[in-house]
């Protein structure tokens, strides 16, 4: 009997950490480190490189973009951060807008995979393409310079 009870005293500790140490993980939204991406076409979308360079003009035209054309900024915020400030996070279906000054999120995720979601959408979010219908190709690598400029702060 008080073998038994041991072994369930043990079972329940680790039970409780797993679950305390998980949560702490699920807060986080473990589907932000998920690709996107479907997995036939990840390996194809990863091999996309950003062709414009990562300086200041290219950079500020990303960011012009992010705040007016793309309207990027309605839901990402001013700052980035998945949530601007006039949404109320209720009424989006799926996941909040990504978080774009996540260090980690940004390292997991290519130039190629963020603009084949630009071209795509990513279903199961509010997120819809972006690619012709509101920037041209240049216009949606320059955003994602700007995004990256994010992780950089």
């Amino acid at each position: 009997m008080t073998n038994r009870l041991g072994i369930t005293s043990m079972m329940l500790v680790v039970v409780g950490f797993s679950l305390i140490t998980e949560g702490l993980t699920w807060a986080a939204d473990k589907a932000v480190m998920r690709p996107r991406v479907p997995r036939d076409q990840i390996e194809a979308a990863r091999a996309v490189t950003n062709p414009l360079p990562a300086d200041e003009a290219t950079i500020a035209k990303g960011k012009a973009l992010y705040e007016g054309k793309a309207f990027c900024k309605v839901c990402h915020g001013p700052d980035g951060k998945g949530l601007g400030a006039d949404i109320d996070p209720r009424t989006l279906k799926g996941p909040l807008p990504r978080n774009f000054t996540d260090k980690t999120w940004q390292a997991a995720r290519t130039d190629g995979e963020l603009f084949w979601i630009l071209k795509n959408g990513s279903k199961g979010t509010a997120m819809a393409p972006f690619i012709p219908l509101v920037l041209t190709e240049e216009e949606a690598w320059q955003v994602l310079r700007y995004i990256r400029a994010f992780g950089q702060q």
